[in-house]
């Protein structure tokens, strides 16, 4: 269904392209731009929607509801949830390198007590 309404949005925006640049626009006749011409001008009256008019307002209307239709799809997917979902990456360790979890035993270095922190410092109020 998202495929069909994706392929419907395409087209109708190619369309629309299509139709916006095929019309002829109000302001094309320099000598009409003002008012010095007919029905045709900026600031006169409007005159009738023709054929182009209409179709392009019709895909217009199409385009939007795709659009809309689109992004309904797209906030109802539940396979990709984002990054801040995903859980967290555990920490690997380096070929040859001993994993912090591993307990002391043969070959391996003692496990080094932490230093004590000056009473002063605020090493203590790092969460951890």
């Amino acid at each position: 269904m998202e495929t069909l309404v994706l392929v419907l949005h395409v087209l109708s925006a190619l369309a629309l392209v299509g139709l916006v640049l095929l019309q002829h626009g109000k302001g094309a006749d320099v000598g009409a731009a003002f008012g010095s011409g007919s029905a045709g001008s900026v600031f006169g009256s409007a005159g009738s929607a023709n054929f182009l008019s209409r179709t392009t307002a019709f895909l217009a209307v199409i385009f939007f509801l795709t659009s809309f239709g689109l992004t309904y799809f797209s906030t109802r997917k539940t396979e990709h949830k984002g990054v801040m979902a995903a859980p967290p990456a555990q920490e690997k360790s380096l070929p040859g390198q001993i994993p912090p979890t591993a307990p002391a035993g043969k070959g391996a270095p003692a496990a080094q007590p932490a230093p004590a922190a000056d009473p002063g410092s605020k090493a203590r109020d790092v969460p951890k």
